[in-house]
């Protein structure tokens, strides 16, 4: 692996100690040890990959699912990228990033970058995207990511608490943020509301990829036939079965790829999917089913195609506030406790997850160990002498809804039967045909009862395990969880220069957070994917994806 190049800025030193730190350019993205020599094995291969059905369409601003992340990490480069291995950051289609203050900004971008249609990927690509994706009119799930930009709430006007979010949203004075001004063609200078530490690594996130002049004469054409700046370019979707790409040879980036044709397959089972892996008919997954998981049986499958990683996320079950019924927290909390965690990760799950205790996972700087409290361990007695106490008010049966595929049905089937067991109230698990089906239920704010609602880190920071989380308005905020005080918190944090003091805040704005349970936590995953024998090489990163520069075709 490259040592990064510094860059060279005049700044305060702290300013000078953040750009140094998460903005060098140069670095490989990948591990040495998985990392193939250009040119070897068959590089004009092909694989296929595990994929599920992605929630919306294929605009970066509206991807924030794993079933879109997988095309979209492949056709998009940002201005930074992520080592696999623990996230730190390096420069991508980014020179430098630059700031004396951690909040005026000027990022120069390097020469020769280019979209799949051939012109020239220039300053104006990310100001303009930024500007389209933030604004509320155009309704993309991830705008509230560009809420730290200068002028986002010129473009961007929602009632957080209404019934369809921000489609009807009153019109927005402007469609251009303040914040953000083009210098020339591969210079542009972002003005934040105020200091922001993780800004380098923020906008290496989906939603920050620049968009080619192309899109904006047709959003909704492009939408169906993305045009992106990554070592992958788009060929073809076909809903429900596959999204096909193939190696773009003009990508001039760090993250170039050695095979040719790339097939993420659409499927309603993890079953299914292992059983085309061992039969060499897949070639990756991410993550296996519960069946592989018994007994250890796929080390015995797979032996050293077995892939692990240290993953940054946290399972949970979203409580909806606009349910009457779950409104109150001893609902909640009694229906936390009545989860057996450690037993559920050890046989259902077969000790490839532990159990999770707040809403911020350990491997992330800030993680602070049982910020969950009592609430998160099991105690059925407590539990059911709390839900007797909240029962009468409690109408029905306690539901909880998730996608059937990709192995969640299980784990979510047995925190059912333990809620049943120690309060002795009726659960149901209510299953979503497939992943986009069931996030279409969340977006649209039609649950009944507790959905999943897992979540990977974007990028290795607390503030993306809270801010999208439980800030009001969050981008997955899939509870519509309102806290003023919990947004003041994390208002103050995300304009705190100092690293220290903002992780402070942001710690008490989780632990305020989790008193109330918007999500309850429920545990965290361990890293552990798989390749087929048709590949010599592969690296499962920190997100639980595919390092695509790191596979080798046989």
């Amino acid at each position: 692996m490259r040592k990064p190049r510094l860059v060279v800025l005049t700044a305060t030193p702290l300013a000078l100690a953040l750009a140094l730190s998460a903005c060098g350019s140069g670095g490989s993205g990948t591990s040495t040890s998985n990392t193939p020599n250009a040119g070897s094995g068959n590089t004009n291969g092909a694989l296929s990959i595990y994929g599920t059905e992605p929630e919306t369409d294929m605009l970066p601003a509206n991807a924030t699912d794993a079933g879109s992340a997988k095309m979209q990490e492949a056709i998009y480069s940002k201005l930074v990228g992520f080592k696999p291995e623990d996230g730190a950051t390096y420069n991508e289609v980014a020179e430098s990033i630059q700031s004396p203050d951690s909040k005026v900004w000027t990022i120069k971008l390097k020469k020769g970058f280019k979209f799949h249609d051939g012109t020239e990927v220039k300053a104006k690509n990310f100001v303009d995207a930024w500007n389209w994706g933030a604004n509320s009119k155009n309704a993309q799930l991830a705008a509230s990511f560009f809420e730290d930009i200068q002028g986002y709430k010129d473009v961007h006007t929602e009632d957080p608490d209404g019934p369809s979010g921000p489609q009807k949203a009153p019109a927005p004075a402007t469609d251009k943020m303040s914040g953000l001004k083009v210098v020339d063609d591969l210079t542009f200078e972002v003005t934040l509301n105020g200091p922001f530490s993780v800004f380098p690594s923020k906008i290496g996130y989906t939603p920050f990829a620049p968009l080619p002049d192309k899109f904006f004469a047709d959003p909704e054409g492009f939408a169906k036939a993305p045009i992106g700046n990554g070592p992958l370019k788009f060929v073809s979707r076909t809903p429900n079965t596959d999204i096909k790409l193939t190696r773009f040879d003009d990508y001039s980036g760090t993250k170039k790829v050695n095979f040719k044709d790339l097939t993420i397959k659409i499927y309603a089972a993890q079953e299914a999917a292992y059983k085309d892996l061992l039969s060499d008919n897949l070639d990756f997954m991410e993550a296996l089913p519960p069946s592989a998981k018994a007994g250890g049986k796929y080390e015995k499958d797979l032996g050293d195609q077995v892939l692990k990683a240290n993953l940054l996320s946290v399972s949970a079950l979203a409580v909806p506030e606009y349910v009457p019924a779950y409104k109150n927290p001893d609902v909640r909390k009694a229906i936390s406790m009545a989860i057996n965690r450690e037993q559920i990760t050890k046989t259902v799950l077969q000790g490839t997850y532990v159990p999770a205790d707040g809403l911020v996972p350990e491997g992330i700087e800030g993680y602070e160990k049982g910020t969950c409290g009592e609430a998160c361990v099991y105690d059925p007695a407590k539990a059911k002498a709390l839900w007797d106490t909240v029962k009468g008010s409690f109408p029905g049966k306690i539901t909880i809804m998730s996608n059937a595929d990709g192995g969640r049905k299980e784990p979510l089937e047995a925190a059912c039967n333990s809620i049943k067991n120690a309060l002795g109230a009726e659960c149901e698990f209510l299953p979503a045909t497939n992943f986009g089906q069931f996030r279409q239920v969340v977006n649209g704010r039609q649950l009944t009862g507790l959905s999943r609602s897992d979540w990977s880190a974007d990028y290795p920071s607390i503030e993306n395990f809270l801010v999208p989380i439980v800030k009001t308005g969050g981008s997955s905020n899939d509870a519509k969880y309102s806290n003023p005080e919990v947004d003041k918190l994390l208002e103050q944090a995300g304009t705190t220069a100092d690293k220290a003091a903002s992780i402070k805040l942001y710690q008490q704005a989780s632990k305020l957070a989790i008193k109330e349970l918007p999500k309850i936590p429920t545990w965290v995953e361990k890293g552990i994917g798989a390749r087929s024998k048709k590949l010599s090489a592969a690296q499962l990163n920190f997100k639980r994806q595919l390092e695509y520069s790191s596979v080798v075709v046989k």
